[in-house]
């Protein structure tokens, strides 16, 4: 029943105009989309979201926007030249590549599918002490012995496990021969690191605080899968929140809960999320815990938080040789100042497809309306107002004696403060359909009795329930029911 929902919501996000598949008329290009008009609102008001909640209401936190290519060098500090790759399996009949820990992870979720939980939880612990110990030899002996076969070929005519770096790189330079090996951004994080003493002084900030950036990262996955929740170009939104060392503890556990409320107040329910500590910790983690999302497919990482102590700091600080050290003037318990140190850093990250498909998925619904004769059957996307696409609909009864030119006159009266969508042709039920598949929160119908009385019918997405109201009422009615004040207080 998932995998039908979830193929439901991929057609729709593609009907109606949410992700298109990228250089679809030539067939394509793997783990790749486009956004298209309703789904870049979409997204931008996620990106919002965050934004908000990260920086508006954090006095102590800024923004940032650095750039994609960044110093060769940096990389190499960060650990991701020498350490940041997957663990590859090839089939011999197939030539696909696969992730040898995907493939694992599908088949303990066929064990609980099937009720082998047993299995399942002694095949998590074997790969987990795998990944730990980094033992390729015994990720492909676990593939072998749960009999995993190519989804393609359907043989286990495996390769060894090797590992695979995921960074794209290019060449920066007028000349091929002298040309400087530069690398798209795996993550925003290290741009963020790379200006901490930038932002420190020229906001004055003062510890603990944060920085907050949203962009383009890229990653050469080994396989696409699951839509727009592994690509190759995504979108993160991240923030380095830098600490005295010592208190990363609290200040993990803060952020923890913290990000879990945001979510949560999306309203799709406290089920749909949960923690999941990490097992092996990345080189510069003393903690780390994911907030997964239950998809149409299962529970997949959304936002990971993660104590990345000193690392990062203090290698740009060694292989730079320029001093990223933060004096402290604040007095320790024994009345002395700090001093100088290098911060500690609490990290947020949430890839914004993810938050994007996650927000679809929670949105959609297929609801039976009406009854007798005239039961039918909508698609609904149940969005929060404030992340709709379109806030409101104006809807002209007809295109003729002059509901049109009210019509108008309303969309230009709102549209400076909403996202505003206009539609004349069809007739009404056909097109409150459509958007209630947009998410569209309320529709406002024009008729001759508007002509008559300046009134107008509004009608609202999640119950269906049409008010007449004077056109003079109707901002205040916007104004209460899209705002960000639900989502942020």
């Amino acid at each position: 029943m998932s995998e039908e929902v979830f193929k439901k919501v991929v057609s729709h996000a593609k009907e109606y105009g949410f992700v298109f598949p990228s250089s679809e008329i030539y067939d394509g290009l793997a783990a790749v989309y486009d956004y298209g008009q309703n789904g870049v609102e979409l997204k931008n008001n996620l990106r919002q979201y965050w934004w908000k909640a990260m920086v508006q209401m954090n006095e102590n936190i800024v923004g940032l926007d650095s750039a994609i290519f960044m110093h060769p060098k940096i990389w190499k500090a960060s650990g991701h030249i020498d350490g940041f790759s997957d663990p590859m399996i090839d089939n011999k009949d197939s030539k696909k590549r696969y992730r040898a820990d995907n493939l694992l992870e599908d088949k303990i979720a066929r064990y609980q599918k099937d009720g082998k939980t047993i299995k399942a939880d002694e095949l998590q612990a074997a790969m987990d002490q795998a990944l730990l110990d980094n033992d390729l030899v015994q990720l492909k002996a676990l593939i072998e012995q749960h009999e995993i076969v190519c989804p393609i070929s359907g043989t286990r005519n495996w390769t060894g496990v090797r590992q695979f770096n995921l960074m794209f790189s290019t060449e920066m330079g007028a000349m091929a021969e002298g040309a400087d090996k530069v690398y798209l951004r795996p993550e925003t994080a290290q741009g963020i690191f790379v200006n901490f003493l930038n932002v420190q002084k020229t906001g004055r900030m003062k510890i603990p605080f944060g920085i907050a950036q949203t962009g383009k990262a890229f990653r050469n996955e080994i396989i696409a899968r699951q839509f727009i929740m592994r690509m190759r170009e995504f979108e993160q939104m991240e923030m380095q929140f830098f600490i005295r060392p010592g208190t990363q503890k609290e200040w993990y556990e803060h952020w923890k809960n913290m990000r879990m409320n945001w979510h949560q107040k999306l309203g799709f329910g406290s089920n749909k999320y949960r923690f999941h500590n990490h097992v092996k910790l990345a080189h510069y983690a003393d903690a780390a815990v994911d907030i997964e999302f239950d998809y149409p497919f299962g529970f997949k990482e959304m936002e990971g938080i993660h104590s990345r102590t000193d690392f990062d700091l203090r290698n740009h600080q060694e292989l730079s040789g320029k001093k990223l050290q933060y004096f402290d003037a604040d007095l320790d318990e024994n009345g002395k100042a700090y001093g100088n140190y290098i911060p500690y850093v609490i990290e947020t990250s949430i890839g914004l497809d993810r938050l994007f498909l996650a927000t679809l998925c929670a949105a959609y619904k297929e609801e039976e309306v009406g009854d007798g004769e005239k039961k039918d059957t909508r698609v609904v996307l149940n969005l929060p107002p404030i992340l709709a696409p379109y806030k409101v609909a104006i809807l002209p009864l007809l295109k003729k004696d002059g509901l049109p030119e009210v019509g108008r006159k309303i969309m230009n009266d709102l549209k400076t403060d909403y996202n505003c969508f206009y539609e004349e042709k069809d007739a009404i039920g056909k097109r409150y359909r459509r958007q209630d598949a947009l998410g569209t929160p309320f529709c406002v119908t024009i008729d001759h009795q508007t002509l008559e009385d300046q009134t107008i019918t509004i009608r609202y997405r999640d119950t269906m329930v049409q008010e007449r109201i004077a056109i003079t009422q109707l901002r205040e009615i916007l104004a209460k029911e899209i705002n960000w004040s639900s989502l942020l207080s």
